[in-house]
């Protein structure tokens, strides 16, 4: 039995081709599922099997294409109310692979119909458990997607799922999860691609907690706010998504029509590199640039049932932010600016920039200007633990559109994250806030650390 994971760095996304026997089956697609395909035809063999280990919150899942396009059965959990034709699977239930077999065992707690699933081969050797969201390396999945259960239930269930199912495994067999770090649905997630039962049971964090009641404590002390896309999301993939190709192509707009659907409510997406933005960008458009995982943060953002107009560097990017915008169920893209930020320019529209300050010019500014500007931080509380810039507000970028009132100053905002990627985007909603004078810190909190070397103690 051999087993080859496809991984999406954009939403730390993991994704399995498990075969034997001239059969396979995917576990977890994304939502473009032509690379199974293809990769199945490179191996010659048939994908009997699409099983998904529970209803994603975070992505869109493509196992109604994938099914219908190769014939193969779509498996979940007995419990996940899906509403398309499958085979529910109940804990113990095995679905024959070649001369091996997968094996289902029911996993509750990350949702209550998740599932992980075994890979047996044909001398009954249990060889890998794919844990979707169950089990991370390193981590465990959150316990608040359950719209039944409150996230202490759900924990509990957990627990148990951990404890009484998959640390009874042999401490040799595989952990192969569906998401690593960077993944909205856990904390401290590792970027290793594997595990095993073993390293995780003396390593990962969650399961040293000596009992039940300290698991939960510690799963639900501290969880942050679960994205407000994600109840759409699973609503999503109970129902199933439309083909790829079935989407509306991306026209191609004018200026003027560019302006138009944005005075109609339309938000411009900048992808184009935190440069090109700075140097000029529409004004009120929103930056999320796609080196990084432009996806997640759109929909964190915009939300997915948000019209956009896609401004991008060429239509190699427009056609790029359209395939990760559909991954996450942003599909209403009203078009792209044809030309781009060129064009725009060309035809006498107004452009904007966003000022960058390097750490070494911000120590300076806070020396000597220090009442005529506000430093806004846009990381999680959980990274200033580890140091804060003086005088500092935190406002996290998740919440910062409904956060703005606290934001009193009439002076200079200078916006950092960690590296910059964030700070990006948080400069742009302040500016289409209608803020005049927004500074980005170039590097984010860790320039700061290099350059002024004098990191404070946190400041929540």
């Amino acid at each position: 039995m051999e087993i080859e994971r496809f991984y999406l760095g954009c939403l730390a996304h993991a994704s399995y081709l498990v075969h034997d026997g001239g059969e396979a089956a995917v576990i977890d697609p994304q939502r473009d599922v032509q690379v199974y395909i293809d990769r199945a035809r490179e191996l010659g063999v048939q994908i009997r099997w699409v099983i998904e280990t529970h209803l994603h919150a975070d992505f869109v899942s493509g196992h109604i294409e994938l099914g219908a396009r190769t014939g193969a059965e779509i498996c979940l959990g007995a419990d996940s109310g899906a509403k398309f034709h499958h085979k529910g699977l109940s804990d113990g239930d095995e679905l024959p692979l070649g001369s091996g077999k997968l094996r289902i065992l029911s996993t509750p707690g990350h949702t209550e119909e998740s599932i992980s699933i075994l890979a047996i081969d044909a001398t009954g050797i249990i060889l890998a458990a794919f844990t979707g969201d169950t089990l991370f390396i390193g981590d465990v999945g959150r316990p608040d997607l359950s719209p039944n259960k409150t996230p202490r239930e759900l924990a509990g269930l957990l627990y148990e799922s951990l404890h009484s199912k998959l640390m009874m495994l042999p401490d040799d067999t595989l952990v192969y999860p569906a998401h690593g770090a960077g993944s909205l649905c856990g904390k401290q997630m590792s970027s290793d691609s594997s595990s095993t039962i073993g390293r995780e049971r003396r390593e990962n964090y969650a399961l040293r907690a000596a009992t039940r009641e300290e698991f939960i404590e510690l799963l639900t002390g501290d969880l942050p706010p679960r994205p407000t896309y994600f109840q759409d999301e699973v609503e999503r993939n109970r129902s199933g998504a439309a083909a790829l190709d079935q989407l509306t192509p991306v026209a191609r707009l004018s200026p003027g029509e560019t302006d138009a659907l944005q005075k109609a409510g339309a938000v411009v997406l900048d992808t184009r590199s935190m440069m090109d933005f700075s140097a000029a960008h529409i004004p009120g458009s929103i930056h999320v640039a796609l080196g990084g995982q432009f996806a997640s943060w759109a929909a964190r953002v915009l939300g997915i049932g948000q019209k956009v107009v896609i401004v991008a560097e060429d239509d190699s990017g427009v056609a790029e932010a359209r395939l990760r915008l559909a991954r996450v169920g942003l599909e209403n893209v009203a078009g792209s600016l044809g030309g781009g930020v060129a064009a725009w320019i060309q035809s006498g529209h107004p452009v904007q920039p966003l000022t960058q300050i390097s750490a070494l010019d911000l120590e300076d500014l806070l020396r000597h200007a220090p009442a005529s500007r506000i430093v806004v931080d846009g990381r999680e509380p959980a990274e200033r633990l580890a140091g804060s810039i003086p005088g500092s507000v935190s406002l996290p970028l998740p919440q910062l559109s409904q956060r703005l009132s606290e934001i009193k100053t009439e002076g200079t905002i200078i916006v950092h994250c960690k590296g910059g990627y964030r700070s990006s985007i948080a400069a742009s909603i302040l500016q289409s806030a209608g803020f005049p004078n927004v500074v980005n810190l170039t590097g984010g909190y860790d320039a700061w650390k290099l350059s002024a070397g004098k990191p404070l103690p946190a400041t929540i």
